[in-house]
């Protein structure tokens, strides 16, 4: 085989930012060079390897077959490299980066983190919200904890908490002497809340399933506002705007607090579920086993239990 000189570092970096931009001069941007910099460093790649990575437009550029799959390859070694560089600055404490959906974070995760907090000092949790697919390798995500059908492609993903569907609502709305809740008819009297993420989601739960299955003749299942989230459906409902149908590991803080109540017993099952995603084939991290363990028992223990431990 043909001797090598050293790898190119620069024009490899030039050419993973071209090929993620799919253009020179957004590249430089990030690079903080000229286009013509980008574009040089570009060619000097290809003469390195004599592959031609880019095919060139007037004013586009769009990879070849041959410099996707360079890319592929490279997007994951500088992320490697830039989280290792990461870590390497801040070496006295371990940091864990988690993502998961606002409500889940709100509502769930927040009441107990005290409590990984004193079992594991040294580890410093960084909690990011959203619902998209996480890139463990480029944002330098360790755990996602999301809330979703589950089939997720490419991933370790582990179901660890089910998610019946109920309705709850404020006290002050049972003891509504004018409109009591004593049977699912009477939500007729009452604003339904309802969020997105039951619209037009198979398997999962909605204002028109709940009725349906509660034998109500008389609710008008598409009545009343629509959030754009769980959380702010259930915040609605705790501040005594109307009934939301809550999920179980979402309301289990509210209802043993009390500022939640369920007027009915029903619960419908869930095709969604809570899940632990990591990154497919990841070596075992010490830090990453330790908050998943911590999950999973959290996840397995009644919500008494929990407030019996918040002293």
């Amino acid at each position: 085989m043909k001797p090598r000189h050293s790898a190119p570092l620069n024009a490899l970096r030039a050419f993973e930012a071209a090929a993620r931009c799919l253009s020179f001069q957004a590249a430089a941007a990030q690079l903080f060079v000229t286009p013509a910099a980008v574009s040089h460093q570009v060619k000097h790649l290809e003469a390195y390897l004599g592959l031609k990575l880019f095919h060139r437009g007037h004013r586009s550029v769009e990879l070849t077959a041959e410099g996707a799959t360079l890319a592929a390859s490279l997007g994951e070694v500088f992320g490697q490299l830039d989280l290792a560089l990461d870590r390497a600055m801040a070496p006295t404490v371990a940091d864990l980066r988690v993502s998961t959906v606002e409500s889940f974070a709100a509502k769930w995760l927040a009441p107990r983190l005290h409590r990984f907090h004193r079992d594991h000092p040294e580890l410093r949790l960084r909690i990011e919200t959203g619902n998209e697919r996480s890139d463990f390798v480029r944002d330098g995500t360790d755990v996602a904890i999301r809330y979703g059908p589950g089939g997720y492609s490419g991933v370790d993903a582990e179901r660890f908490l089910e998610a019946p569907v109920f309705p709850v609502c404020a006290p002050t709305l049972r003891a509504d002497a004018a409109h009591p809740l004593a049977k699912p008819d009477d939500l007729r009297h009452h604003t339904l809340l309802h969020d997105e993420s039951a619209l037009g989601r198979v398997g999962v739960p909605d204002w028109p399933a709940w009725l349906q299955a509660s034998a109500a003749k008389r609710v008008d299942a598409n009545r009343g506002p629509v959030f754009s989230s769980i959380y702010l459906a259930q915040e609605a409902a705790v501040a005594g705007h109307g009934v939301a149908l809550g999920v179980a590991p979402l309301v289990e803080d509210d209802l043993q607090r009390g500022r939640l109540i369920r007027p009915y017993a029903l619960a419908l099952p869930n095709a969604y579920a809570f899940w632990i995603v990591r990154r497919a084939g990841a070596e075992r991290h010490p830090s990453v086993d330790a908050f998943c363990s911590w999950l999973r028992k959290e996840a397995s223990e009644p919500m008494t239990a929990t407030h019996a431990r918040r002293e």
